[in-house]
């Protein structure tokens, strides 16, 4: 179908109306991966088909404003085009599909990418897209114009009807129930909507809308009835509401508060919910005799397959993602531009000191900020970490985190909050076969690929067991009481349905709460944004608006409604629930739980005595590069080098030396050593040691080091 616009016509008019169609049923294709679904989705649903090409229909409508019609007639065409594919990609790697907000995390979608694609389709990509931009930018410069006299009033005129008849049909199709507003599951709404609506639902969509019963009077009303529920005290509804990060204790706690750690699992679950696989052993061994000695569940989570940092939100704040736009991120809406009340603030008024660790880098999701926002006072992340081991994917090893929870645990006097995050078991999940010889063996599956794919999946899984066996050996070692809550974030990307898991639900991880000094066994299902207003009220901490507010009345007929106005008032209204100001002022957050120093810089002259070259660990050479004749070795051999050392105190791989604000390209020795080779500093030189996430980011650095110090005489 060839378009014109280079005069106007009726048959290039009825194309214009017929164009969307095309363009939908290409989105829905890419999207579904198949014809039979593409067709049974246009078929049993015309009339959600015919709605989402009129959203196209609408955004092409744009075009008639201007002459280089082809121009932006092509470039809105591959927009959608090109959304429909992407969504296609993250479908076949995830269960979560492509929303406006993962436009917001393109950089963290680049840092995995590796991950998920070959090296190869990553390039055939990256070369169809300079084609294609290439291609629109020719079209700009070279494409045909209307050559006629525009005119603007019928145009706008014509423009502003499709887009009035849009919002018309949209308020119709919500009243008869053809499209819905709100998604409970967003993967099956994208099935059962089609993806142009769902994608800009997730676009414009946003926040929390405002309740229509929301005032200062029904907060107050709330705030009343959770006062006089309150069993601890008999403080006000002003007292006991007023959250504050100056301290001054609201209620009766324990004088010896127990640290507080809580491990959220990657992609962990106990994999004998599925019905259909078998076994050659338990892949779960501990956490299934923890779940049988201690206080444990199932716990809803907000995601399925991806979206670890709302599972991450609902728990640390004790807010409800249903009630934010469909596939909204509040790590990358709202905590950007607002703190919020969290389980962090809340442990600081007495006295907590507060800890996030997460062993990959610290700007996924953008914690490096976010955890700021949140309460935090430390935050460790990968490039704080000495791993040395990963996954065939890539991802590091969850045993190093019981180290670093250890360090977290001794870097302070008082009591600690722990928050880890995990890493491990992420996907992408291997079709051919990566592991030689499994600890666990699977069975039940259709097919090889399936096979291999759960297979390095359940051995993720057990290796993550053994890590929770040690930490709750570690943590049963030391003279202090502690409390340990373990939880999956979410299933992994094996395309579970409901149907295929025990407990019919794939909404569900589990969480079991250890603990050493005889806490009752209290076994309940929870949400994930109950569950540390749980853990909290089994200690006998009531700190915080939330944690109260669930723990009375989260059985109650109007707590979601009531939670909705918290929630709306908390983040986007009048804050009456504070008395009318944020109390929570963003913490000075210090990446890493010790601090990198350097103590000494000094030169070194050396002789090489390998034949081989330093090759920098940061910066990958070719072999070829490496390759020198035997003349050339004899000469390197005999050429003295001039070194700058740098000694110092919890270096790392990730740390890099800055001479005078430049990079320079580093060794990594031992956590005391690091160094550049084959240099000279000029006199008064600026040293200063960085440490460097993956592309380059810095994520915090050390004082600065003059070398030498030459003193004016």
């Amino acid at each position: 179908m060839k378009l014109s616009f280079k005069e106007p016509s009726t048959r290039s008019f009825m194309k214009f109306l017929f164009a969307p169609l095309i363009i939908n049923f290409i989105i829905e294709l890419c999207s579904r991966r198949n014809l039979n679904d593409t067709f049974g989705y246009i078929f049993g649903s015309p009339l959600v088909f015919l709605y989402n090409s009129l959203i196209i229909l609408a955004t092409l409508s744009v075009v008639l404003l201007f002459k280089r019609r082809t121009f932006f007639f092509t470039l809105i065409t591959t927009v959608w085009i090109g959304f429909g594919i992407t969504n296609g990609i993250i479908l076949s790697n995830r269960v979560t599909p492509f929303t406006a907000t993962d436009l917001t995390l393109a950089d963290l979608g680049l840092g995995i990418i590796s991950k998920y694609l070959s090296k190869t389709t990553t390039t055939i990509i990256a070369t169809f897209l300079i084609l294609v931009v290439l291609g629109i930018v020719f079209l700009f410069f070279k494409g045909p114009k209307y050559k006629g006299k525009l005119n603007y009033k019928k145009n706008v005129l014509i423009v502003a009807s499709v887009w009035v008849f849009l919002l018309l049909s949209t308020k119709t199709a919500l009243g008869f129930n053809i499209i819905a507003s709100y998604f409970g599951n967003i993967a099956f709404a994208y099935q059962d909507y089609g993806f142009p609506y769902c994608f800009s639902n997730t676009l414009l969509n946003t926040g929390i809308d405002k309740p229509k019963d929301y005032s200062a009077e029904k907060i107050a009303s709330i705030s009343d009835l959770i006062a006089s529920n309150n069993s601890t005290n008999n403080l006000s509804s002003d007292d006991i509401l007023l959250a504050s990060t100056e301290g001054g204790l609201n209620h009766q706690t324990d004088t010896d508060k127990p640290n507080i750690i809580m491990v959220q699992l990657e992609s962990f679950f106990d994999p004998t919910l599925v019905k259909y696989l078998q076994f050659s052993e338990d892949p779960v061994p501990n956490f299934r005799k923890l779940m049988e000695n201690y206080s444990s569940g199932y716990v809803t989570v907000p995601s399925v397959g991806a979206g670890t940092a709302n599972t991450e939100f609902e728990v640390l704040s004790g807010m409800s993602l249903q009630f934010f736009g469909p596939g909204e991120y509040p790590y990358k809406t709202i905590l950007q531009e607002s703190t919020a009340e969290s389980v962090a603030y809340d442990l600081k008024e007495l006295g907590y000191s507060t800890h996030a660790i997460h062993n990959n880098k610290g700007t996924f999701y953008g914690r490096n900020f976010v955890f700021s926002q949140l309460g935090f006072d430390t935050f460790t992340s990968l490039e704080y970490m000495n791993v040395e081991e990963y996954t065939p994917k890539d991802w590091a090893k969850d045993f190093y985190l019981t180290d670093e929870i250890l360090k977290s645990l001794n870097s302070t006097e008082n009591s600690d909050f722990v928050y880890t995050i995990s890493v491990q078991a992420h996907g992408d999940y291997p079709k051919e076969k990566v592991l030689d010889n499994p600890q666990i063996e699977v069975s039940g599956l259709p097919d090889e690929e399936t096979t291999n794919a759960f297979t390095y999946y359940i051995n993720q899984v057990y290796e993550v067991d053994q890590f929770i066996g040690q930490l709750v050996e570690a943590l049963s070692n030391r003279d202090e009481k502690t409390v340990l809550v373990l939880f999956g974030d979410h299933l992994p990307t094996l395309n579970f349905e409901d149907e295929d898991l025990v407990n019919n639900s794939i909404f569900q991880t589990e969480y079991v709460v250890w603990n050493n000094f005889d806490l009752p066994k209290n076994d309940e299902d929870l949400t994930a944004y109950q569950l540390t207003s749980s853990v909290l009220n089994s200690l006998n901490i009531d700190n915080g608006v939330l944690t109260k507010f669930h723990n009375q009345f989260r059985n109650t007929s109007d707590y979601l409604d009531d939670l909705k106005l918290l929630q709306y008032d908390m983040l986007y209204g009048e804050k009456y629930i504070y008395g009318g100001t944020n109390p929570f002022i963003a913490t000075d957050l210090k990446m890493g739980t010790y601090d990198i120093s350097i103590t000494d810089v000094y030169e070194e002259i050396s002789v090489p005595t390998e034949k081989e070259p330093v090759v920098d660990t940061e910066v990958a050479v070719d072999s070829e590069d490496t390759e020198i004749s035997e003349e050339s070795e004899e000469e390197v051999i005999a050429e003295e080098v001039n070194n700058l050392i740098v000694k110092g105190e919890n270096f790392n791989k990730f740390s890099k030396i800055y001479i005078n604000g430049k990079y320079t390209k580093t060794i990594f020795v031992d956590s005391n050593t690091i160094m550049v080779t084959d240099i000279t500093l000029e006199p008064n030189s600026s040293i200063v040691v960085t440490q460097r996430t993956s592309g380059g980011g810095k994520l915090g650095s050390t004082n600065e080091f003059i070398y030498p110090n030459v003193i004016e005489q």
